[in-house]
């Protein structure tokens, strides 16, 4: 390696490890500020605490090491216009592909390290602090519960909404309680006001509602359906505001919490059986047809080959094969309600108990809108994993594009110091963080393809990048035939 490459990198390194833990930093703090309220509340240990926000630094320095690299090179080249060293390096025959090179390459290793970074730890931790999230909202949730908005009181069994609640004594007007009270039955619960308390063990939640009804619906059986009227009702939840918990392990991993080969398995398969669902559909179709004519029916082409893994998936199926397997979100077991008592009511009318069966006949859909159903539910599914998978490499190349455009915006903007970094570096990236916010909900709904939603504003900085140097390295070039072409 050259003096000069030496000495281009070494002077972005020290900008670099600043503006990387002076960033996650300022974010960890505002995280601070609005998570820690909460977590205080709960009464939750101190090293629960601590645990909860070091679990979210991983994620925000995935979000600012792509910005630090950005503010490095518009302070280094800043600085070394503002003390004419690229001009003494231009005057000495060193064009800006040269000035270029050391500092790109730099780049590629930290896109690199983002890369594997992301892939191979962020997923881990994202998971693990979903878990934690997950089980400090069960610890005391009337401390966090929101007007106009479905609270979850006991995980996946009880949900709260009120028009009005008083932080204070917890008093409730227009109350609506969702209760999934086992595998087949539904019962919401509806009342004019109510109040919540714990009782003397401050372990069960006591709510006592006022004037309202019952209605009781069964999964299994939509035509059944009773409803009860009440002037006070009550109903317990056991082991509410107990000590806090951990749950040991939550096999369930979201987009954020798989890695890419993980997420390649999930837009495989949904790809995979979106085309099974397009055959099927096209071919309840033609049986439609050849009914009516009293033809033979067919059966549909399953035959559909799964598409094959990347390389990089491959390569690491290699290595660890045991660690590849795609983690699908599998369905949540069934639960007894064995934490909520028996609900009690008092001056309960009679009930009223009926069949819809003879009210309404039950639908029934042919076979190619269900085919036709099932092949966009799948094509959202892969949309949307698609859009978490280009996301992993989108964002770590956005290291080397930030190079390309942050060389010549430094180079233009000479003169302007610290200002200058924080106000073009906030501009690049808000352009590129909202291109990718929007590319992503264009991508989810299916109006682009999610290739074209995470990687169009790489591709735009590297071509306005590209330009802009052109422009300045025939500037350069102009310059000095000017100096040659001056009088002795």
């Amino acid at each position: 390696m050259r003096i000069l490459d030496k000495y281009l990198i070494k002077q972005h390194v020290a900008p670099f490890a600043f503006s990387l833990a002076a960033m996650t930093g300022f974010m960890l703090m505002n995280q601070i500020a609005r998570r820690l309220p909460m977590l205080l509340g709960k009464g939750l240990p101190w090293t629960i605490i601590v645990e909860f926000f070091l679990l979210t630094i991983p994620y925000l320095v995935a979000m600012t090491i792509s910005m630090s690299v950005l503010v490095a090179v518009l302070h280094t080249f800043g600085r070394l216009t503002d003390d004419s060293e690229i001009t003494a390096f231009r005057a000495s025959g060193v064009s800006i592909g040269q000035l270029l090179r050391p500092v790109l390459l730099a780049s590629c290793v930290v896109a690199l390290v983002a890369f594997l970074f992301g892939d191979q730890v962020l997923p881990r931790t994202n998971h693990r602090l979903r878990m934690l999230m997950v089980d400090v909202a069960r610890q005391k949730p009337t401390f966090s519960l929101r007007e106009h908005v479905v609270n979850e009181v006991q995980r996946g069994r009880v949900f709260l909404r009120a028009a009005f609640i008083d932080q204070a004594t917890y008093v409730m007007r227009d109350v609506t309680i969702y209760r999934l009270t086992d595998q087949n039955t539904t019962r919401i619960v509806y009342a004019d006001s109510g109040r919540m308390a714990f009782d003397l063990n401050q372990e069960d939640l006591q709510l006592i509602l006022f004037n309202g009804s019952a209605h009781e619906f069964d999964r299994q059986d939509p035509g059944l359906f009773q409803k009860s009227e009440y002037e006070r009702y009550e109903i317990r939840l056991k082991d509410i505001g107990r000590e806090f918990v951990r749950r040991e392990e939550d096999s369930y991993h979201s987009d954020r919490e798989q890695g890419i080969c993980a997420l390649e398995d999930v837009v495989r398969d949904a790809k995979r059986n979106e085309e099974l669902a397009v055959r099927r559909a096209a071919t309840a179709e033609r049986n439609g047809l050849r009914a009516l004519l009293g033809l033979e029916l067919i059966e549909p082409d399953t035959n559909v080959a799964r598409p094959k893994r990347s390389m990089y998936c491959s390569f690491l199926e290699w290595i660890k094969p045991a660690e590849l397997e795609a983690q699908e979100p599998p369905e949540r077991p069934a639960q007894e309600d064995t934490a909520s008592s028996e609900l009690t009511s008092r001056f309960v009318r009679p009930e009223r108990r009926v069949h819809l069966s003879g009210l309404r006949p039950r639908s029934r859909m042919n076979e190619t809108r269900v085919q036709n159903d099932r092949a966009r539910n799948m094509r959202v599914r892969a949309a949307n994993y698609s859009v978490e998978l280009h996301k992993k490499y989108a964002i770590p190349t956005a290291c080397i594009v930030f190079v390309i455009i942050g060389v010549p915006a430094a180079l233009r903007f000479r003169g302007g110091g610290l200002g200058m970094v924080i106000g073009v570096g906030m501009v690049i990236f808000g352009i590129f963080y909202i291109g990718l916010i929007a590319g992503e909900s264009l991508a989810n709904k299916l109006y682009v393809s999610a290739f074209v939603s995470m990687w169009a504003p790489n591709f735009l900085f590297a071509a306005i990048g590209i330009v802009w140097l052109r422009w300045h390295a025939r500037q350069g070039i102009r310059s000095r035939l000017r100096k040659v072409e001056e009088p002795t």
